[in-house]
């Protein structure tokens, strides 16, 4: 009996830290949705309380304020991308290994949220500040040393193709921002690209799987020396 009783007990207790959980993942969900959809700045917090199926006032319980809840949501969004895609620069991997699993990774997570670029993009714009500070503690230094040690290795890769007479000189810097520039600018300007190309959401996936395959010979093509 006394087993049964402390066992309810500890069930009763777990229930609202699962409850609390789901609704701030709903919340968090919604943010996501309407940020991404109006932008921070055109956000209200009732419209995301509407889409979350919550009052306003527990929002305000969970996140505070949109600031906190814009930087949760960026936070949640750049966990997608910016630590994979340090991994794969600073790896031990070959160069063209890692154009080619960087090209991947980029586009493979964007076709699945095409609206993630702009998104990131208007932030970071906006408020710079997040890249350091999200970057810092994903790394657990400074986002500049890390940086650092990644161009660093890519400077070595890219001189010993150089050497071998397989690329032309490129700092590293122009190899990463050319390569990254490369896989998000359809996605960036797709609602230009849907109306001059006339693509709808399946003709965009497909305009994408095919750049996914032909994007690493001709990164590399256009680094032969």
């Amino acid at each position: 009996m006394l087993k049964t009783k402390s066992r309810r007990k500890a069930a009763a207790k777990r229930q609202p830290k699962r409850a609390d959980s789901e609704t701030e993942k709903r919340i968090l969900d919604a943010a996501r949705a309407v940020f991404i959809r109006r932008g921070t700045a055109g956000a209200r917090m009732q419209e995301i309380a509407s889409e979350a199926g919550v009052n306003q006032a527990l929002l305000h319980y969970y996140y505070r304020s949109k600031e906190r809840l814009s930087a949760a949501v960026f936070q949640q969004l750049a966990a997608r991308l910016f630590p994979t895609i340090m991994g794969i620069l600073g790896s031990d991997l070959p160069l063209d290994e890692k154009i080619d699993s960087l090209i991947t990774t980029y586009i493979d997570n964007l076709v699945q949220n095409p609206f993630l670029p702009g998104y990131l993009l208007s932030e970071l714009h906006h408020q710079p500040e997040r890249v350091a500070q999200f970057l810092g503690a994903v790394s657990g230094g400074s986002p500049g040393d890390k940086a650092l040690l990644v161009l660093g290795k890519l400077a070595r890769q890219i001189q010993e193709k150089v050497d071998a007479g397989l690329m032309r000189p490129i700092s590293p810097q122009q190899f990463v921002v050319n390569l990254i520039s490369l896989c998000i600018f359809p996605f960036a300007a797709r609602p230009m690209l849907s109306i001059v190309m006339g693509m709808d959401d399946a003709a965009f996936t497909r305009f994408m799987e095919q750049r996914r395959g032909e994007l690493p010979s001709f990164f590399r093509g256009a680094l032969r020396p």
